[in-house]
């Protein structure tokens, strides 16, 4: 696994480009994420292994001694999306490995040149034959491969309708699944909040917009209190316009264009059922003027937004920012909760106390006081229509094996 790294590491800044070249994501986070963190994740995880102990010795109810052991879970179905091809990946197949799993990893089929990259780094690795797989095709090969009777362990990451039905086929088969699915995250801006864009363009920016929207833990939902609410509109709506829409190869591009024409389509979609439904566009809503090539979206922010619309209740996955205010700190935590997912949340508060007790009432898996960076040392669980079982940490790795008991 440490070899591995190494030759991911060589592949970086190619890793780099072809991430962006195929799904927009801008080129200075995938130079920052898909081309650094794969290699990061898989030491984690190989040092992980070498301290953990995967047998332990136990007094048994009966006076003798019981043989606890952590197995292997078998061979991993891990299918990966479009989005963090390189980073989600990773953190299929890096805790199974270390579990001394075989995984089959099944990439998405608009990123599949970075994923050439990485199985010829686990050739070049010295990797045995049918240790680690990858299987290139479309939803057929997705729906075989998750259904195949030599498959132990699902690993899913994608949108909640196709999660339901991974998990249905996996329930059928009474077979394990990790099921990492969609979000509508609430980004929570208190009454004492720091809205100084000098200070918090970065951190905002990566809660509200990262990878061009794409991304499934976006806080994108903002609530904002009445007292604040239109200084809260007037700076989101500042720092839309600041951000610089380009080719995503362009290092100065912060949001690049959409993976496809069809994603496209989808979120302008939702910019229409937007306004339809009387939300108030403040920036954005159309395509960027001189970008007629690529799948380009404005950033967009929609003000005066109940939770009740449709902008507000369902996965957009592109630039598009909703505002809806709230009365005290019950109701924030309350349209917060009001949601069929519960992923990830944000809390923007300059008491780090008061953040902390906000967190623990909202229903989400994890939540960033001020700003969002995953810590994949931290367990997560996905919660309700975000999915199933837990990523990150120690605690994946052990999603990765079974126990046996020894009665000695």
């Amino acid at each position: 696994m440490r070899t591995l790294a190494d030759r991911i590491d060589e592949r970086s800044a190619e890793i780099a480009r072809r991430v962006s070249d195929q799904n927009g994501m801008p080129i200075f986070m995938s130079t920052a994420a898909e081309a650094h963190v794969p290699s990061q994740i898989l030491r984690y995880y190989a040092d992980l292994i070498c301290t953990e102990a995967t047998e332990e010795l136990r007094g048994s109810s009966s006076g003798g001694n019981t043989l606890v052991r952590r197995v292997p879970v078998g061979v991993v179905a891990a299918v990966a999306p479009w989005n963090f091809p390189n980073i989600i990946s990773a953190l299929k197949y890096a805790p199974a490995l270390a579990a001394g799993c075989t995984v089959v990893l099944k990439p998405s089929p608009e990123t599949v040149l970075d994923a050439i990259l990485l199985g010829e780094a686990a050739q070049q690795a010295g990797m045995p034959p049918g240790v680690f797989n990858i299987l290139f095709g479309g939803r057929e090969a997705g729906a075989r491969l998750v259904s195949h009777p030599g498959v132990d362990k699902v690993s899913f990451t994608g949108s909640t309708a196709t999660g339901r039905q991974i998990g249905a086929v996996c329930g059928e088969l009474l077979r394990p699944v990790t099921l990492e699915l969609g979000g509508k995250s609430a980004a929570i801006i208190l009454d004492d909040a720091d809205l100084d864009l000098q200070r918090i363009a970065r951190q905002l920016a990566t809660a509200l917009f990262a990878n061009n929207g794409q991304t499934c833990f976006l806080t994108s939902r903002v609530l904002a209190p009445h007292g604040r609410y239109d200084e809260v509109v007037d700076v989101i709506a500042a720092l839309a316009e600041s951000i610089k829409v380009g080719d995503s190869l362009d290092p100065a591009t912060q949001v690049g264009p959409l993976v496809s024409r069809r994603q496209r389509d989808r979120v302008e979609g939702y910019i229409a059922k937007g306004l339809a439904e009387g939300a108030r566009l403040v920036v954005g809503g159309g395509r960027p003027a001189r970008r007629d090539a690529g799948w380009f979206v404005e950033p967009t922010v929609f003000a005066d937004v109940d939770n009740s619309h449709t902008i507000a209740r369902e996965e957009i996955f592109g630039p598009i920012v909703t505002i809806t205010p709230y009365s005290d700190d019950d109701d924030a935590v309350r349209i917060a909760n009001d949601s069929e997912y519960g992923l990830a949340a944000t809390i923007w508060t300059e008491s780090a106390e008061r953040g902390t007790n906000m967190a623990k009432r909202v229903s989400v898996g994890t939540v960033g006081i001020n700003d969002y960076i995953a810590d994949f040392h931290s367990p997560t669980s996905m919660v309700k229509a975000s999915g199933l079982g837990v990523k990150f940490g120690p605690e994946s790795l052990l999603s990765y094996q079974r126990f046996q008991s020894v009665y000695l």
